[in-house]
């Protein structure tokens, strides 16, 4: 099942994030085949990373916890929280490398599924192409909506107004869409 996986930095840690980069990188390098989405968080302007966010395919809760913990950033205590939420993968494109993209999250209370196929409320959020990736977020059995996550090739204002319908019509009424600078990752 696959997981999103999202960890934040602690305050001032660019530096030791530069020199546990390639312990990163071969921890990675071990999931290779069943990470879907991966990449860091970046400041609103972009320059500063302020977190790292996987989705990836593990086997249950207790996997993807193993994930998060065993991470080389974590174990250094480089990042100050992260949340492990299992996910049912709605779109899935590769992104574009150097363009600017977003992150949008919500959480609600959990809520049952919808009944027919959710994909049908994408096409309100999909006029051009720029979505990459979206995923409704589910509890550890995938029968009760949590929330969603989406990437976006677009600046934040932009790329809410783009999910918001969606969102909404997923969580049942309005919700509130956090979103972050987001840049893929993965090696060169």
């Amino acid at each position: 099942m696959p997981f999103y996986v999202h960890a934040e930095d602690q305050p001032d840690v660019a530096d030791q994030l530069m020199e546990l980069s390639e312990e990163h990188w071969s921890y990675m390098d071990r999931f290779d085949s069943r990470l879907i989405l991966r990449g860091p968080t970046l400041s609103d302007d972009g320059e500063e990373h302020t977190g790292s966010v996987h989705v990836v395919d593990l086997a249950d809760r207790a996997a993807a916890e193993r994930f998060a913990t065993e991470e080389p950033f974590w174990k250094a205590g480089l990042y100050r929280a992260f949340t492990a939420v299992a996910t049912v993968v709605l779109l899935r494109r590769e992104p574009t490398a150097d363009a600017p993209y977003t992150l949008l999250t919500a959480r609600w209370p959990v809520r049952d599924r919808a009944s027919g196929p959710v994909e049908q409320g994408l096409l309100g959020a999909e006029p051009d192409g720029r979505l990459s990736f979206v995923a409704v977020l589910v509890d550890d059995e995938g029968a009760r909506t949590r929330g969603v996550v989406a990437a976006v090739q677009a600046f934040p204002d932009e790329a809410q107004r783009l999910v918001q319908p969606f969102a909404d019509q997923l969580a049942g009424g309005p919700v509130t869409l956090g979103a972050q600078r987001w840049q893929r990752g993965g090696r060169s």
